[in-house]
């Protein structure tokens, strides 16, 4: 478990914030305030066809206003500078929501808005920052002062609701709310594998990266061998589709597999929508064979806006070790609302030492396919380790020989996003460079994977993430072995490493190849990081 402490910033009483409660019968007396919550640009070129049914059930997540935003700053200052006393004292759950969620009166004065507009009011989230609510859509409209009108997007032939103008809320309420989520149904968010069919296993083997393969080529082979299994490290999938448990069940069968089964955790309404089950078992499947006894929780929510800020919040809220995301959407395709809302969660998961892997993205420099240059969020965010792709060569022996860039490696530089503390030996700019690390991603070097009732060779930035996701459960099993520090939040680790002289070591440099506007070259670059790991020297010198 992650080392914790209380320290002097928390030590103080917390004071209350007192928000001014009007009774719910005289709300429509107050002042309305329109919240940040976002009117999708596209509606400025979609063509209006009508209103949405009043009698439709509509879902929305309600992010709540976060106490004290310097002073977690201040926290994550502390927590993530290795010189500092605090380094790796992170919070729980419990002591993040104490000192920096919503209020309960806030809650309660918020809750109890909802309810009297009608609304169904789900508990709060365990950091305190996030209601689910549901209604039918007049109810959603009346409760939120907007008309939610339905759309013809000719570009993209794609028919949608959204809400025609920014929610409003009565002002004490409005004060207590940061986004209101699930007013429309446009965003869709893509994950990023890449596979090719091979043909079906036989006694020999299958194609691609087996999980000995795949042991041997990031030199974790000893580690496992010694008992660093992820035993005891909880992996959580960020996904938006289901998957089948048959598939799974095949696939560590072949490869002679027993770990424990994969446990679903719904978010948002859950899903039962299968048609990413792919990307959900080539998720699994990469961390079964790399850290087969780790725990893996499948966190499944709607693919909508809503869905998102849903399930991000259970992730944080229930605290898990290690995170790896392989969905994502172009920077300027998220809304600006749930970009923040996101941002806090990650803070979130920095404070408390959760290490966050997400993919950069398969479309090179040019994330949003415009022509330009762009990258992909959530990967962008500072506090995510974003993960680019790599082409894997192996010598005939299947250890490690070469690593050059994918020309799909997500890349770039943020448009949204300061350039983090960390960052800033590399990175002279204004604005975060992305990604972080990288690890194999091209199908032709991929993962052998089982899907769909078929065997496929997959690659992609959605294999690079959960590959580091895995490594991580095997450090922390090592790191609890001989009571040290779990990695946490991984960037610090990460830059702290690869700007020692230990670099050479714990680390694959990937020094050629490019991803369209960018190179790979000697150390950081804005295609692979500071490229991928080298297991057992990343470990020896992080772990002794």
């Amino acid at each position: 478990m992650p080392l914790r402490a209380a320290i002097g910033l928390l030590a103080a009483p917390l004071p209350i914030i007192a928000l001014a409660v009007a009774p719910a019968a005289h709300a429509s007396v107050q002042p309305n305030v329109a919240l940040r919550s976002d009117v999708l640009p596209v509606i400025a070129h979609a063509t209006r066809t009508g209103q949405v049914a009043a009698n439709k059930g509509i879902s929305v997540t309600v992010s709540l206003a976060q106490r004290d935003p310097a002073g977690l700053q201040t926290f994550l200052k502390q927590v993530t500078d290795s010189k500092s006393s605090q380094y790796k004292h992170y919070l729980t759950v419990k002591q993040f929501a104490d000192r920096f969620g919503a209020s309960n009166a806030s809650i309660s004065q918020v809750t109890a808005y909802l309810r009297a507009q009608g609304l169904t009011v789900g508990a709060v989230t365990g950091n305190h920052l996030t209601l689910q609510a549901s209604g039918t859509a007049a109810q959603i409209q009346k409760a939120f002062g907007t008309t939610l009108a339905t759309y013809h997007d000719a570009s993209t032939k794609r028919d949608f609701y959204a809400n025609a103008s920014a929610p409003v809320l009565p002002a004490a309420i409005a004060s207590a709310v940061t986004d209101i989520s699930g007013l429309s149904d446009y965003s869709k968010y893509q994950h990023y594998s890449t596979k090719k069919v091979v043909p079906q296993a036989t006694s020999k083997a299958v194609s691609g990266l087996t999980p000995t393969k795949a042991r041997s080529a990031y030199n974790v082979t000893s580690a496992i061998s010694a008992g660093y299994t992820g035993s005891g490290v909880t992996v959580g999938l960020l996904e938006f589709s289901g998957f089948q448990q048959s598939n799974i069940t095949t696939y560590d069968n072949y490869f002679s597999l027993s770990p424990s089964t994969p446990v679903v955790r719904s978010a948002g309404g859950g899903t039962t929508d299968l048609s990413g089950q792919d990307e959900v078992e080539l998720d699994i499947e990469v961390v079964q064979a790399l850290a087969p006894k780790a725990a893996i929780k499948v966190y499944e929510a709607p693919n909508s806006d809503a869905g998102e800020v849903a399930v991000y919040a259970a992730l944080v809220s229930d605290d898990v070790p290690v995170v790896s995301i392989s969905w994502g959407i172009y920077e300027s395709g998220e809304t600006a609302s749930n970009r923040v809302a996101l941002d806090t969660d990650f803070q979130e998961a920095a404070a408390q030492g959760q290490s966050v892997y997400a993919a950069s993205g398969d479309s090179g420099s040019d994330d949003a396919g415009t022509g330009g240059t762009s990258v992909d969020f959530p990967a962008s965010d500072g506090y995510v380790t974003g993960t680019g792709g790599t082409t894997l060569t192996l010598t005939s022996a299947g250890a490690w020989s070469k690593e050059t860039a994918w020309s799909g490696s997500g890349g770039g530089i943020s448009s949204y996003f300061k350039t983090p503390s960390f960052q800033s030996s590399v990175n002279t700019g204004t604005y975060r460079d992305v990604p972080d690390v990288a690890a194999d991603a091209n199908p032709s070097s991929g993962w052998a994977i089982y899907t769909q009732g078929a065997w496929y060779e997959f690659g992609g930035t959605s294999a690079a993430a959960p590959n580091w996701a895995a490594f991580t459960a095997i450090y922390d099993s090592e790191a609890a072995a001989k009571s040290k520090s779990v990695l946490g939040y991984a960037n610090s680790s990460i830059y702290t490493l690869a700007s020692s002289s230990s670099y050479s070591t714990a680390f694959h440099d990937v020094k050629s190849g490019s991803n369209g506007a960018y190179s790979a070259g000697t150390g950081y670059d804005k295609v692979t990081g500071w490229g991928s790991y080298n297991g057992a020297g990343f470990l020896s010198a992080e772990l002794g």
